[in-house]
């Protein structure tokens, strides 16, 4: 009998399923979010843990992660989550033509192209303000700022034009709730203070401050007209101190002017701002025939 060698071939592993094949709880969070993507509303804890089948007590612990990162929004009141405008902008690089046909991406282009200045895009988490996007300065003199950075909303100019977007009653909750949760030996924010910023942001369509978070830095902001697919966002111009004072007419005037031609609505004062613009001729007729300019 002829003896026939026996081919030994390799065993192929059968593959795993996508559960076993990733961190839990790096899977969970994404299916979160893919979750919220599927039912494009707001959801309690229970909802989600009933549709995914996740302990109760581990999708709490994941959406308050989720909330403090900036990835989703929650309504005390009502006790529901969704997805923040952070997620929104999550792999805009992957499409970047896309995105930049957006018209508040394509403002902060225009807004860095015109002033060189660091432009920051910030939305509310709790009782802060978050940048969740922003284009780095380009000039000489620039301010660094850090994607995600946080800035107190009853104690920054970001959280001052954030705040302006709201009721008086709505500002006076959130101060207390500041209040309630500030660290023993610290100040407490005065409802007067934070409604003397807020009153003027109102009236002159911006606020603006230097070194009031940051040492050197300062910052003019404004919020964007009209929701933006539920919580308000917030536009900001940032630099170095001494030069954000010494050009806070013609910035006003670049971010007045931009937000009047993208939105078609003219800013609180837009008119005697470019009247203030240093006394230029040039600049004031620049900015008149932005103001003028159809909506993009």
């Amino acid at each position: 009998m002829q003896n026939r060698s026996v081919v030994q071939r390799p065993r192929i592993r059968e593959p795993l399923p996508v559960a076993q094949k990733t961190v839990k709880s790096a899977g969970r969070v994404l299916e979160i979010l893919e979750y919220f993507d599927d039912v494009q509303q707001p959801a309690t804890v229970m909802e989600v843990a009933d549709t995914l089948g996740y302990p109760q007590s581990s999708t709490s612990a994941l959406l308050r992660s989720l909330v403090a990162l900036g990835y989703l929004d929650y309504d005390r009141y009502k006790r529901t989550y969704v997805t923040s405008h952070r997620v929104a902008l999550l792999g805009s690089w992957v499409n970047s033509d896309f995105v930049s046909e957006g018209s508040v991406i394509s403002l902060m282009k225009e807004l860095n192209e015109l002033t060189g200045d660091t432009i920051i895009l910030a939305t509310r988490n709790g009782l802060f303000v978050q940048y969740i996007h922003l284009i780095q300065a380009t000039s000489a003199a620039r301010l660094h700022v850090t994607l995600g950075t946080t800035r107190p909303i009853a104690a920054s100019v970001s959280g001052f034009a954030m705040l302006s977007t709201l009721t008086d009653h709505e500002i006076r909750r959130i101060v207390m709730r500041v209040n309630a949760e500030t660290e023993d030996g610290k100040p407490l924010v005065k409802l007067a203070d934070v409604m003397e910023h807020v009153n003027h942001t109102r009236e002159k369509g911006y606020a603006f401050s230097c070194d009031m978070v940051t040492r050197g830095g300062g910052m003019i902001a404004a919020p964007l007209p009209g929701p933006m697919g539920g919580q308000p966002l917030v536009i900001g111009i940032g630099g170095i101190s001494e030069v954000m004072r010494a050009r806070e007419i013609e910035l006003v005037s670049v971010l007045t002017g931009c937000l009047s031609a993208r939105f078609g609505k003219p800013q609180p004062r837009v008119n005697e701002i470019i009247e203030q613009a240093s006394g230029d001729p040039l600049l004031q007729a620049i900015m008149r025939a932005r103001v003028a300019a159809p909506a993009r």
